[in-house]
């Protein structure tokens, strides 16, 4: 398949405007983030976390369901996720007179899990990922439902390419931009829409070391998978990746990066503290990046970084970041 074009993107958003909320930015420039930059590096973050399903996730599930026409949205959705997919499926059902039917590993976040019957989806919980996609593929073939890919795919690109869109309207003369990576259709989406408006804006992917299955696809030139998960950032634990989200980030994105997961909890703790933003392990991989691995190399630069998720429970945002002070 080609990349998507910037009139396809642009089409994309027009078909979300009364779907979605834009997302606004915001400088940070406070004591707290200047102290972990070098001087004159400029954060510029995409509070994507404000998204309908408290997710980037609802743009790409919205066009997929909006291309169905009556007769498959009759036959209902499905799809596989940790949870913010899931969200969003359902979410994109519920507007859209879809019935969902979400797959879930049993370790999904409580929230996640409450918050897709929230919005009428019956959910199916597994042992674990490998077998909510088989689960999702049983389903798929036996009832009908049209899957909605959570990082592949045309549609499923152009929903999350729509963010690039608008963040490079919002600051047209950002120097690079980090995106976090779990399969690869949040950094595919974005740095295709950034290149095609900015050539010159880096793309930066940010991997947790426990689920580099963008990594090990970079290395080989091909699709590859992992044989578990081992992160916190349930979020980002593909297990392997797809052919056209590669394809995309293997042409767009300047270079990959690693977070440990204590990187990430220390970058919830700094964007709660200092931003007081609540946000989940994946929503905090991109500020984890630039203060960790990124940090010299984006030195003095304007760099934007988005907070893409915000699904977490109480319980488990305090215990991730009790250890880290103000």
């Amino acid at each position: 398949m080609e990349p998507p074009t910037l009139e396809q993107i642009r089409q994309a958003r027009r078909q979300l405007a009364d779907y979605i909320v834009d997302t606004p930015i915001w400088h940070w420039q406070n004591q707290e983030i200047r102290e972990r930059l070098e001087p004159n590096t400029q954060a510029i973050l995409k509070l994507e976390l404000f998204q309908h399903t408290g997710s980037f996730k609802a743009r790409g599930a919205l066009i997929n369901v909006l291309g169905l026409d009556a007769a498959a949205r009759q036959r209902g959705i499905t799809a596989v996720s940790a949870g913010n997919h899931a969200i969003a499926v359902a979410y994109a059902g519920y507007l859209l007179g879809a019935n969902a039917k979400v797959v879930m590993p049993k370790s999904a976040n409580p929230v996640r899990v409450t918050k897709s019957r929230k919005f009428g989806a019956e959910v199916v919980l597994v042992d674990n990922v490998e077998q909510a996609f088989a689960e999702v593929k049983r389903i798929e073939s036996e009832e009908g439902r049209y899957f909605v890919h959570p990082f592949e795919g045309l549609n499923t690109i152009l929903g999350t390419a729509t963010i690039g869109l608008d963040w490079m309207a919002q600051a047209p003369d950002l120097d690079a931009v980090i995106v976090p990576i779990g399969g690869g259709g949040l950094c595919a989406g974005i740095a295709t829409a950034v290149k095609l408006i900015n050539p010159r804006c880096q793309v930066f992917g940010v991997e947790p070391t426990g689920a580099d299955t963008m990594h090990r696809s970079f290395a080989a030139g091909s699709p590859q998978s992992i044989d578990a998960v081992r992160t916190i950032a349930d979020s980002l634990g593909a297990p392997y990746a797809a052919p056209y989200s590669l394809s995309l980030c293997m042409k767009y994105v300047d270079d990959l990066v690693l977070v440990e997961d204590d990187e990430m909890r220390r970058a919830m703790a700094l964007l709660f503290h200092s931003m007081k933003l609540a946000v989940e392990p994946a929503g905090a991989a991109a500020t984890a990046a630039l203060c960790g691995p990124l940090r010299q190399r984006l030195a003095g630069k304007r760099v934007g970084v988005i907070v893409c998720g915000a699904n977490i429970d109480a319980e488990t945002f305090a215990r991730y970041i009790a250890e880290f002070a103000p």
